[in-house]
């Protein structure tokens, strides 16, 4: 009798302790599928995330001045995201470009764009203070790519940036894309700002 009660024993605390396992293991992969567990990830690993984010998003093709090659235009590797080039001259407008239904006109290194919005010109990215980012927050930076406003609430965000489309992305992926760009070189360019389409339709008289 004692040794029965004693194999009842050892046999109950088996069958415990295979719930009490069991129960943990389908709560760790529970978590584990569910997404509840997330990692801090380090200023190193953002700067890396964000590197490949606007690398894959094809940021350079509008935001970097361009060098012609035989195979046609590539970024300038020495000034990446420094945006369109103070100074640089505009190809002819034509002034049927910024009546809606008509073709978009492009600079030929895909920096500065024509349409019926008027002339739009794309921003310098890097960390630079005066010209570049390199005064925002990173809330300012999210806050703009939210709303298409600049600085958050200021004029709109022209075409053909596609913020309706980048503004999809994670707090942690534009966090992580803000690092990257801040780890970036400053350079000093002061883009033009926007023209509307009335100054827009002058210039193009001019010509």
């Amino acid at each position: 009798m004692k040794r029965q009660l004693l194999l009842l024993c050892a046999v109950s605390i088996c069958v415990f302790s295979f719930y009490l396992f069991s129960c943990n293991d389908s709560k760790t992969n529970e978590e584990s599928t569910s997404g509840t567990e997330s990692k801090t990830m380090s200023k190193e690993e953002m700067i890396k995330r964000g590197d490949y984010l606007v690398t894959t998003g094809s940021c350079n093709d509008c935001h970097s001045p361009k060098v012609f090659t035989a195979q046609g235009p590539v970024p300038d590797s020495t000034k990446l995201l420094s945006g369109h080039q103070a100074g640089s001259p505009l190809p002819p407008i034509n002034a049927k470009s910024l009546q809606p239904g008509n073709w978009m006109l492009m600079a030929a290194d895909i920096t500065a764009f024509v349409g019926p919005w008027g002339i739009s010109y794309t921003a310098n990215l890097t960390p630079d203070s005066a010209t570049g980012i390199g005064a925002w927050s990173e809330a300012t930076f999210i806050n703009t790519i939210r709303s298409g406003k600049h600085l958050g609430n200021g004029r709109d965000i022209l075409p053909p940036m596609p913020w309706q489309f980048i503004s999809k992305m994670t707090d942690d992926d534009l966090k992580s894309v803000y690092a990257y760009l801040m780890s970036l070189p400053a350079i000093s360019n002061r883009v033009p700002g926007p023209v509307p389409p009335p100054e827009a339709a002058k210039m193009a008289e001019a010509k």
